[in-house]
């Protein structure tokens, strides 16, 4: 009866100290607007996720629900992973920025990190990088290889974040040739591989020989590379699957220093609300290899530019530059403030066409 009992007693005993184990852990959530698989965007946050897991080992627990719509469907995903005990929440697409602020209210223990929004609280950090200067070296390159002048966009949605990566990338393929048209198609959709296939194939319809894209699949790269002779361009990971050709270069986005550096300050304390804009100084926003289907002394003038923009020499964003309908917005010399550049709404002088509402 007593050996019974004390091995009762040493089972409940054992029991609470693997609670208590457990609940050492840091547990990190991530919200993911695409599969794990598209190649992409989601794809890049989950090597972050992945490596948040090989820096702490067994004292995080991460979890992730992919896919995930942007509207009612994030807010009852972000308050299953706040009841289910996460102690720290990335949500990864702008359109999560409202259902964020919604479920950091209701649960104000927890850490929220919402990518690529402008809307914080005590308990919510945004971040996001600065594509716009891998924009820049796409299109110094892109402005270079086309040969019928036209360069196609594939947009997403018509938030300042994609509009500020047409008008980077447009002003950088006019200054090396005062030539090129872009035309641009908005896909609505930040993954749905068949609409952006579609989207590739009108755009080589209507002339143009490089792709650039602000989607999240590899579909641009199939259709180029089945039409032969299009040049594109890797879109948040380094797409190298279609390298040499018709993938040249890419827009790599590096997640992981990130998501470690915000784990570590949830587990010593150290956390607070911020907001964060890196860029390629920073190491957030890679340019993936340029291939040698890109001549050597392009390829140099791109690495020279990317060098530039990382050291802070030149911004990407530099006047004398008008808007579309003529007006001044940077005088020669001039360079655009972060407060413009995070609420863009225009086009640039030059660009064909409306910023749809």
């Amino acid at each position: 009866m007593k050996l019974t009992k004390l091995l009762a007693t040493a089972a409940v005993a054992l029991g609470l100290a693997s609670t208590a184990m457990a609940d050492d852990k840091t547990k990190v959530g991530f919200v993911f607007v695409g599969p794990v698989g598209d190649g992409g965007w989601t794809y890049e946050h989950n090597k972050g996720r992945l490596a948040v897991e090989e820096k702490f080992g067994d004292k995080v627990e991460t979890v992730f629900v992919e896919s995930v719509p942007e509207g009612p469907d994030a807010e009852r995903v972000m308050t299953q992973m706040a009841l289910d005990g996460a102690d720290l929440i990335f949500t990864t697409s702008f359109g999560y920025m409202d259902p964020t602020i919604n479920v950091a209210k209701k649960f104000p223990k927890v850490k929220f990190e919402h990518a690529t929004g402008y809307k914080q609280a005590p308990n919510v950090s945004v971040y996001s990088a600065r594509f716009y200067e891998g924009r820049a070296v796409q299109g110094h390159i892109a402005g270079q290889m086309t040969k019928s002048n036209v360069i196609g966009y594939i947009g997403s949605y018509p938030i300042p974040e994609v509009i500020r990566g047409i008008n980077s990338a447009f002003v950088h393929a006019r200054a090396v040739n005062p030539d090129v048209q872009f035309k641009i198609i908005w896909a609505y959709t930040w993954f749905d591989p068949a609409k952006e296939a579609d989207a590739a194939k009108v755009l080589i319809e209507q002339g143009a020989d490089v792709i650039l894209q602000h989607t999240d699949s590899t579909a641009p790269q199939a259709a180029a590379q089945a039409a032969g002779n299009v040049v594109t361009f890797g879109q948040a990971s380094d797409m190298s699957e279609y390298a040499p050709f018709p993938r040249v270069s890419s827009i790599i986005d590096d997640w992981a220093p990130y998501y470690i550096a915000r784990t570590q300050a949830v587990m010593d304390g150290s956390w607070e609300s911020a907001n964060t804009w890196h860029g390629i100084g920073d190491g957030m926003v890679g340019i993936g290899e340029i291939s040698d289907a890109v001549p050597a002394e392009i390829k140099a003038s791109a690495l020279q530019l990317k060098a530039k923009l990382a050291s802070g020499e030149y911004h990407a964003f530099t006047g004398p530059l008008n808007k579309q309908d003529g007006s001044a917005w940077l005088a020669d010399g001039e360079t655009a403030d972060d407060g413009t550049l995070a609420g863009m709404g225009f086009y640039v002088e030059g660009l064909e066409g409306d910023v749809p509402q």
